[in-house]
């Protein structure tokens, strides 16, 4: 076929040297920002006087699978997996995509960097297993193919954006959502999304007819445009502005870290060199394309294997989804692999509204009759307090508290250990919070509220000056000491 002929592989590779470069550039940036955003929360997060420590789930999984322990979890913390190890490995993240910037090693900065990920997503436990997680590992590793220069990875990159943003509209399709279906989901979502920014609050009161003609409008871009991906240019051309600007706006109204900005970066491989060329200096044009790499039949072949691989792993899962039947060894063996080292992955973000925003609000006391809130650096808590944007840092303890309001409390979770982090006074786990109401000594009590949280209308907040108001629902976590435990 013409399609995976050795001539039309080298020339959409040659065609996309600009391309790749800028990608590349692109993806330094966002690597910097991720293991920079962990870098200021690692160890309250998992160090040793962290929520979860990264020690103790070492320790757990070594007892259990001993000489399997690598292969149930692939990290470089089996080395060390102190505190000081924990933030050199963010602080060496940081400084390899500093080389990628550079275009400095760039093909053992993009294998460092996404080791040192991988490592950092493993032992996060609950606090780094978000899907924008495993999609920066799985673009991370597909960029090492990139620099062979290969055609098929050009096809890979376009096949996972469209693969992402079908997977988007059809599992808000597949999970029977009725805000989904009869077009209400940003009736609610503005409102309901773990961090909203201060222009989802005016968002939240546009019409309803409004929320439902861009209800449509995602279905369309999610659903049908990804088939643009793979035609001419011109409708390329047009499913790379639609892309854009779907995740333009939702990074206008809600802080997703760096996911958005992943798939916009991903766009680029919709167009041509022709297109980026228009603004790039010719100086650098020229210092690029000097330097960029012919692919060869050993590259083509090495890319073309993994596309297969891929393929494969896909047509898998949508065999396990309706089939429901057992899959052979050999398969099993590769959807695990692929899915422990996060290289290929599923995904498929909103797949059901929030149509109802909860709030847990954590208070201590020292006689178990006055209580004092914990205020969050992000999260909703004061209802005055106006919204921000975080993009790219991700506060990882406050979207976890948004994940853990939608469901009732679990004894030994990582909010009792949070809770019990508190009581203890730890610096590190403080640090992670707006502020610490008990500077000189912990308190003796401590306990978690739930509260019902809506946006005021635009006349109530021109009057009371509040963002929010809220109505109490009950206690989330009973009042206890920990010395009574």
């Amino acid at each position: 076929m013409k399609v995976f002929s050795k001539e039309f592989l080298n020339r959409t590779g040659t065609d996309s040297v600009l391309l790749s470069w800028v990608f590349l550039r692109g993806l330094a940036l966002i690597y910097f920002a991720a293991f920079a955003s962990m870098a200021v929360q690692v160890e309250g997060l998992v160090g040793s006087y962290g929520i979860l420590p990264a020690i103790d789930k070492l320790t757990l999984i070594e007892h259990f699978y001993q000489q399997q322990k690598f292969w149930q979890m692939p990290t470089i913390f089996w080395i060390n997996a102190s505190d000081t190890m924990l933030n050199w490995v963010c602080y060496l993240g940081m400084a390899v995509a500093c080389l990628l910037l550079l275009d400095i090693f760039t093909r053992s900065s993009l294998i460092v960097a996404y080791v040192l990920y991988l490592s950092i997503v493993e032992v996060g436990q609950d606090f780094t297993h978000f899907q924008w997680d495993v999609f920066l590992l799985e673009i991370g590793f597909l960029a090492i193919f990139l620099t062979w220069g290969s055609g098929f990875v050009i096809l890979l990159f376009r096949w996972l954006l469209a693969r992402f943003m079908f997977m988007g509209g059809v599992v808000k399709i597949a999970s029977g959502d009725t805000s989904w279906a009869n077009l209400t989901a940003l009736n609610f979502h503005y409102e309901t999304q773990p961090l909203p920014t201060p222009l989802a609050y005016y968002a939240f009161h546009l019409p309803e007819w409004f929320h439902k003609l861009c209800v449509g409008g995602v279905f369309f871009i999610e659903l049908v445009v990804p088939f643009f991906v793979f035609f001419p240019r011109r409708l390329r051309l047009f499913a790379c502005c639609a892309f854009i600007m779907l995740q333009g706006i939702i990074i206008l109204t809600g802080n997703y870290t760096f996911f958005n900005l992943l798939v916009i970066l991903l766009c680029l491989f919709l167009l041509e060199d022709q297109d980026i060329a228009k603004i790039l200096p010719q100086r650098l044009i020229l210092a690029v394309q000097k330097k960029a790499t012919i692919p060869g039949d050993i590259a083509n072949a090495c890319a073309g294997l993994w596309a297969s691989l891929v393929i494969l792993v896909c047509a898998t899962h949508i065999w396990l989804f309706h089939a429901h039947m057992p899959l052979t060894s050999p398969l099993k063996s590769l959807l695990r692999t692929t899915s422990k080292f996060s290289v290929v992955n599923n995904y498929g973000p909103f797949a059901v509204m929030t149509t109802k925003r909860n709030e847990i609000i954590v208070q201590g006391s020292n006689d178990a009759q006055h209580w004092t809130d914990y205020e969050f650096k992000y999260k909703p808590g004061d209802l005055k307090r106006a919204s921000g944007w975080n993009i790219p840092h991700q506060p990882r303890l406050d979207w976890q508290m948004w994940f853990a309001a939608l469901s009732p409390p679990r004894k030994d979770s990582w909010f009792e250990k949070f809770l019990n982090k508190l009581l203890d006074g730890s610096p590190q786990v403080l640090s992670l919070l707006a502020n610490n109401p008990f500077p000189d000594k912990p308190p003796l009590y401590i306990r978690a509220l739930q509260y019902h949280y809506s946006y005021t209308s635009l006349k109530q907040r021109n009057i009371t000056q509040q963002l929010w108001q809220r109505q109490y629902e009950g206690i989330f976590w009973p009042a206890y000491r920990l010395s009574l435990k």
